[in-house]
């Protein structure tokens, strides 16, 4: 009984642990989290940059006009996606930014991909 009950014991203690340090310490990696306070205006921040990047080429010179939701994948790097209002040329939509980093890769390391309801033109580029 001893043998089964020190291994009950710290079972139990393993347990308590890993629900005391909270869900989004064991979420998988491939998960889908929510973006929030400082690490969400961080992200607002970085759309900002890879749209204000993106018109700097072909693509389109799109705005924010205002963000629903933003959230990170941890998938060889990070996806963050974006559900938010975009204006071009005086036009609002709503949209689905997804921006694919991989800092660690010097060329094409960002890619940002952009679908807008009611626009079969979609925008994959990468830098």
């Amino acid at each position: 009984y001893n043998m089964i009950g020190s291994k009950l014991f710290y079972f139990a203690i393993f347990a308590l642990i890993c629900v005391s340090l909270g869900k989004e310490t064991l979420l998988p990696r491939g998960g889908h989290r929510e973006l929030l306070g400082e690490e969400r205006t961080a992200a607002i921040n970085n759309l900002k940059a890879a749209l204000a990047k993106l018109a700097t080429g072909d693509g389109p010179s799109y705005t924010t006009v205002s963000v629903t939701k933003v959230t990170t994948q941890v998938v060889a790097g990070s996806l963050d996606t974006y559900t938010v209002e975009l204006q071009n040329g005086g036009v609002s939509k709503q949209c689905v930014v997804r921006i694919w980093s991989q800092p660690w890769i010097e060329v094409n390391g960002t890619n940002i991909k952009i679908e807008c309801a009611g626009d079969n033109a979609k925008v994959d580029s990468s830098w």
